[in-house]
Order: structure tokens, then C-alpha cells, then sequence
């Protein structure tokens, strides 16, 4: 029915552009059994080792307990749990919004966000290095779709102020996925203001991990005003949380215009009540266990100085994604498999994920590894480097 699929395939496969999907046989941790074999795994972003935490399971199980396992309907049908109404004030009050809104995913969440709010006679501001779910949304929301390049605040402003849409939206990623960077926050929101632009920030890994206890990029000492009326906040909730969904936190009429008009929102399943439940214990080791980014700081200084010394350069970052830039697709691929044979996981991103010739390995570092853990990758990765 499709005859030019199995070329496609065929030609995907032929330039090592294949994804495959492994099976993940034990729970999510630092030492994982994959495809029958035990790994040391730096592909997760599970940062602060809440993803298989006791409590979080226990609370859980209570939550399935009191509210069943699924939810059943739309949150504007009768699917909008007191568990998720709790956890949606409780993350408000987190980040310092005074509304939040629950959504099933990241991706659904940015998706409903940019085109709920924008249109055929409005503009969107994109940095080129922002998450795919990003400029998907962009692409479906119909507005005009203006890409600046990764941080250039004085060609956005170019672009801002040359603009004549109804209303402009700038989206960034707070922590980029890919390179492991954080954006100008204070100086994007300034550029913003000076020109009447929304700005919506997708902070999916900086929640939970940066700032003053854990509440996200817009904590960040150098950031201020961090609660400006022209910013949205988006967080994801399945990776430094270690469960899953996804919210937004703004001014109350933009919450409220989600709720009418978000259609990822609208026309979705809420997630099950347990998971809010699970969450709202998330929340509390997340500001109370400081000790985690504790760990977590010290594991990226150790693995920063442990690879000075390899012939591949280590992307600049302060977070715990840390690339180690290759180059060459089929030079970092062979680099992941050959950590894969010493049982080491650690992901070749390729374009166009990334752009051409910036093939890297994305080593994703948590708080539950340990010391030895971090010393392992590296000497692995040493020996590849004087075999190369």
C-alpha cells in the first residue's frame, strides 16, 4: 500500500540513521538489565534518582488504592481528580505562579501552549537548538515561524523589532537537550518586555535540579525578575521528578485560556490520579533532599575533570547533560557501541537531532551514580581514545 516506505527504511538504514528501541527489563537506575544484559547506564534523564525511590512507590500504591488506576475521562469531563487539582496548586506555588496547569506530556503541553495562544497574524521567535516539540508546535500553530541563532539576543531583537504580528511569542528551552547549556534568561525576558513579546520557557531539565530547592532555571541566582507576566513556564515532570506528566505555570487568564482553548489539554485523557499522588511526594524530597544536587554537582565536576584529557572536546556545561562532541555520525555510533560491549550505555545522538558534523555522545549523569560509577566511563572512555 505503501511501496516508498520500505526505500525510505532501506536508505535510513543504509546511512546508520535507524533507531532502535531497547527493552528495558528492570527498573529505571544507574544499573540497568537491557536486552538480557546488565548495564551501567548514563542515558537516563532520571537526575535525581527518584525514579525507583520507595516512597514515591509507596504513594503510588496508596494513590491507586484511593483513586483506582485510571482516569477516564477528560479533565473537562469528569476526569480532573482532586489528586491533580492538589498537585496543580501545590507546583503553582513551587514556581511562584499564580496558576499551574497539568498536562499528560512535555510535548503535549508545548504544543498546547504555543497554539492556544497564536496564530495565522501572530509571530514566533524560535532559538535553532530548541526542543523538537517546539518547533512542531511552532510549525502547527500557523503563525509566522522566525528562527534565531542558539543565544544571538541581538538578532532576536532585530527580528522583534522589525516585526508587525498581532502578538509575538519567543520560545527557548531553559536547559538545552543537546547541549547541555542554559539559556540568557534574564536577558531573553528583558528583550521580550522591550517588545511586548510572551516568552515561554521549556525548563524540562532544569526543574528539579537547578535553582534554590529545586524550582527550576527561573531560581537561578542571575535571574531576575524571575515572575514577569509576559513569561510561561513549562516543566516536565518524568525526568528530575521520576514520574511523568508535564505542567504550566503563568498568569491566571493564560492558564484559564489554556483550559478553553488548548486542545492537547481538551481532547486527552487525564493522567491517572496515582501519578499526581506519586508526585506531590516527588515534590517534597525534591525541595528537602538537597543532598541529591549535592551529588549530582559533584559527579559533573568529576566527570569534567576526568575526560580533560580525550581528544574529543566536552561540550561547555553546568548541567547534568554532558556532550562529548565527536563529529563524525559513524565515529560516535562506533564509540557508543564499544561502550555498549564494556556494559556502559551512553546514546550517539546524530543529525538531525543535532546539526551536520556535531554527532556526539550525550552523557546524562543523576545523583544516584556513584563515585566509581562516573571513574568507570571515563577510563572506558580513555582506552577507546588511545585505540582509536
Amino acid at each position: 500500500m505503501f511501496p516508498d516506505l520500505s526505500e525510505q527504511l532501506r536508505q535510513r538504514e543504509q546511512q546508520g540513521l535507524l533507531r532502535q528501541r531497547k527493552i528495558l527489563e528492570s527498573p529505571q537506575s544507574t544499573h540497568v538489565t537491557m536486552d538480557g544484559r546488565d548495564y551501567l547506564a548514563f542515558c537516563s534523564n532520571d537526575y535525581l534518582g527518584l525514579a525507583n525511590h520507595l516512597d514515591l512507590i509507596e504513594s503510588a500504591s496508596k494513590g491507586a488504592r484511593r483513586y483506582g488506576v485510571g482516569a477516564s475521562a477528560s479533565h473537562l469531563i469528569n476526569g480532573h481528580s482532586s489528586a491533580h487539582h492538589v498537585l496543580e496548586e501545590a507546583l503553582a506555588e513551587f514556581t511562584g505562579f499564580p496558576r499551574a496547569l497539568l498536562f499528560s506530556t512535555g510535548y503535549m503541553a508545548n504544543i498546547g501552549v504555543v497554539t492556544a495562544l497564536v496564530g495565522r497574524e501572530d509571530a514566533i521567535f524560535a532559538d535553532k537548538l530548541n526542543h523538537a516539540s517546539l518547533n512542531d508546535a511552532a510549525l502547527l500553530s500557523r503563525a509566522e515561524f522566525i528562527r534565531y541563532p542558539h543565544d544571538d539576543l541581538a538578532r532576536l531583537e532585530q527580528q522583534l523589532s522589525s516585526s508587525n504580528a498581532r502578538r509575538k511569542l519567543v520560545i527557548s528551552d531553559a536547559v538545552f537537550s543537546m547541549e547541555g547549556d542554559i539559556a540568557p534568561i534574564s536577558e531573553l525576558l528583558a528583550v521580550c518586555e522591550k517588545h511586548q513579546a510572551m516568552l515561554l520557557l521549556d525548563d524540562a531539565h532544569g526543574f528539579g535540579v537547578l535553582g534554590r530547592q529545586g524550582r527550576g532555571s527561573l531560581f537561578l541566582p542571575d535571574c531576575t525578575p524571575i515572575h514577569s507576566p509576559n513569561i510561561i513556564y513549562m516543566a516536565t515532570l518524568g525526568k528530575a521528578a521520576g514520574v511523568f506528566g508535564a505542567f504550566v505555570a503563568a498568569q491566571a487568564e493564560v492558564i484559564e485560556t489554556l483550559i478553553q482553548s488548548a486542545r492537547s489539554y481538551i481532547y486527552t485523557t487525564a493522567t491517572p490520579p496515582l501519578l499526581a499522588q506519586a508526585l506531590m511526594t516527588s515534590l517534597k524530597l525534591i525541595q528537602q533532599d538537597e543532598w541529591r544536587r549535592d551529588a549530582l554537582t559533584q559527579n559533573i565536576v568529576r566527570l569534567r575533570e576526568a575526560l580533560q584529557s580525550l581528544p574529543w572536546k566536552l561540550l561547555p556545561s553546568s548541567t547534568p547533560i554532558q556532550p562529548l562532541l565527536i563529529g563524525e555520525s559513524a565515529v560516535a555510533v562506533c564509540i557508543s557501541q564499544r561502550l555498549r560491549e564494556r556494559g556502559i550505555l551512553v546514546p550517539a545522538i546524530r543529525p538531525p537531532t543535532v546539526p551536520p558534523n556535531t554527532a556526539r555522545l550525550r552523557i546524562s549523569l543523576s545523583a544516584a551514580h556513584q563515585p566509581h560509577d562516573v571513574l568507570c566511563l571515563a577510563e572506558a572512555l580513555q582506552e577507546i581514545a588511545l585505540q582509536a
